[in-house]
């Protein structure tokens, strides 16, 4: 039986709907009091205002918020306007607002107001879809100051996590909020549960709350929480230090290459090593403006690829035409070899000053090179510094492969040991001399290549290590590269070791005062050179 209400019956029913679904939908929406009240009145008052917005939050809210935290907020009587960029809104429809009212006055913010700001922006982050800003979110809470009235949002959140870091982190945050109540029950139950987290923020927060807490039974709970989270924390500051050692180990080693060569089997003290080393990391920064100008964005994380070569074939040139040009003349004269080469360093650094300024430059590592490797709490391996040591490694392996078993290293160490008698043999020894020189100053612009995705790159790049390359070739043995190896880490590790003990300078001095003491007793190094 067909119904008897008539069709305008039907229309009004589905506008009744409509109202319904409107009002319901008004009802989340900012009001004029609520705008209002964030924008004047006493402090309480208006964190009182924000707290209500963040428990039934909508976009509007967030909006309003955001604009206050920006301190983009503006108030004309009874009305709360948000300026975006030369443009008013009205904070509570959202309508554009043109011509400004008259009277139009800031939004004023305090101390406190921006804290609860911060912490209230944060916790509307919670419920993100991405777990990067869910976590921004959670560590911005725990630097704000989080209290108890934040610990049922930050349970749901924790309920609802699937993300092992962020979990991590909202129950830090969580066992922080409980750790400021007024129940000595839950500052006890915060106690244990900090115990259970062995970030270096947990110390810290452990150590407020030691300060403050004047429960005998919170403070026994809170003392053995800190030493398990200490007792946790100093393994992964040994081991970063050591990491720190080898890092440096790496370095060094990239750098004393090129010297085992010119110095090692050259004999060549060659003050001008710094200075190749400074060509190579020019020569990677104007493949990074290439890079930058010519490709496409999406091509920049290769750069560092071209770079390498780029490097060592810029700084091989220059070494072989320095060899040419001014070495060949002074073979088995150590002093005018050291005194010319240092005057090549002098006109190669002003080279760069009168091309590039006496200002550093900036080399930007790649993305792929960004961030770090977190394998302990409190240890985290930048992806740059293990870049460099596998970095290190191949070269080290690719320079053993050269001199041990193709013909360039075979007439290297016949004009080495005897250059009379390679010479005989129908070794060419000029275009030796000058291939080998022009390898040991190629290696030394990857190390220059190595050295720009963790320092600055300037004209004076190179005085920094060339004392302790020359230390490195010669505590480990005049031409051996098993020496330069263990020699190099045992001085990256040392320096780091005693930096920590008696500061960087004391520690530069007292490896120094070693490897002097150890020369005296031992002055062929590490390895000596076999000969018959």
């Amino acid at each position: 039986m067909q119904s008897p209400l008539p069709w305008l019956s039907r229309v009004l029913a589905w506008v009744l709907m409509g109202l319904c679904l409107g009002g319901f939908s008004l009802a989340e929406a900012v009001t004029p009091q609520q705008a209002l009240a964030l924008a004047q009145g006493e402090t309480d008052d208006r964190i009182a205002a924000i707290d209500a917005l963040v428990a039934a939050p909508d976009e509007r809210a967030v909006r309003v918020l955001k604009a206050l935290a920006e301190e983009r907020l503006k108030r004309a009587g009874d009305r709360v306007l948000i300026l975006d960029g030369e443009q008013l809104t009205d904070a509570v429809t959202g309508a554009a607002v043109s011509p400004a009212p008259e009277g139009l006055e800031d939004v004023m913010l305090n101390n406190r107001l921006r804290s609860e700001l911060d912490g209230a922006l944060a916790s509307l982050r919670l419920s993100s879809p991405d777990a990067r800003e869910r976590l921004a979110a959670a560590r911005a809470l725990l630097d704000a100051g989080v209290d108890e009235s934040k610990a049922p949002l930050l349970a749901r959140a924790l309920a609802q996590e699937k993300d092992d870091a962020v979990k991590e982190a909202l129950a830090l945050t969580q066992a922080a909020a409980l750790a400021a109540s007024t129940d000595a029950a839950k500052r006890l139950q915060a106690a244990r549960l900090l115990g259970e987290s062995h970030s270096p923020e947990t110390r810290l927060l452990l150590n407020q709350r030691l300060a403050e807490e004047q429960d005998p039974a919170v403070v026994a709970a809170l003392r053995k929480s800190l030493s398990q989270v200490e007792s946790t924390l100093a393994w992964g500051e040994r081991l970063g230090a050591l990491f720190t050692g080898v890092s440096l180990a790496s370095i060094l080693l990239l750098v004393a290459l090129g010297l085992a060569i010119t110095y090692g089997l050259m004999g060549v003290i060659n003050m001008a090593h710094g200075e190749l080393m400074m060509i190579g990391a020019y020569a990677t920064y104007l493949v990074q403006v290439a890079f930058r100008q010519w490709m496409p964005p999406t091509w920049f994380g290769a750069y560092l690829v071209v770079a390498m070569p780029a490097a060592f074939l810029a700084s091989a040139a220059v070494g072989a035409l320095l060899e040419r040009t001014v070495l060949r003349w002074l073979y088995g004269r150590p002093l005018e070899t050291l005194l010319a080469t240092w005057g090549l360093s002098l006109i190669l650094m002003q080279a760069v000053r009168s091309l590039f300024g006496a200002q550093n430059v900036a080399v930007e590592s790649p993305g792929w090179m960004a961030g770090s490797l977190n394998l302990l709490p409190g240890l985290a391996l930048p992806t740059n510094r293990l870049v460099i040591i596998v970095f290190a490694v191949a070269v080290l392996g690719g320079m053993a492969l050269l001199i041990g078993r193709t013909r360039l290293g075979l007439f290297v160490r016949a004009v080495t040991q005897n250059r009379p008698i390679a010479s005989c043999m129908g070794v060419p020894t000029a275009r030796v001399d000058t291939y080998a020189f022009a390898l040991g100053s190629g290696l030394a612009g990857l190390a220059g290549c190595a050295l720009s995705q963790v320092g600055n790159v300037g004209p004076d790049l190179g005085q920094s290590y060339i004392v302790d390359a020359f230390m490195v070739v010669v505590l480990g043995g005049v031409g051996q590269l098993a020496g330069t190896v263990l020699a190099a880490l045992g001085l990256g590790l040392a320096n780091k070791a005693l930096e920590g003990v008696v500061g960087a300078v004391l520690a530069k001095i007292a490896v120094l005062v070693f490897i002097i003491v150890f020369i005296q007793k031992r002055p062929q190094g590490l390895f000596a050179v076999r000969t018959r």
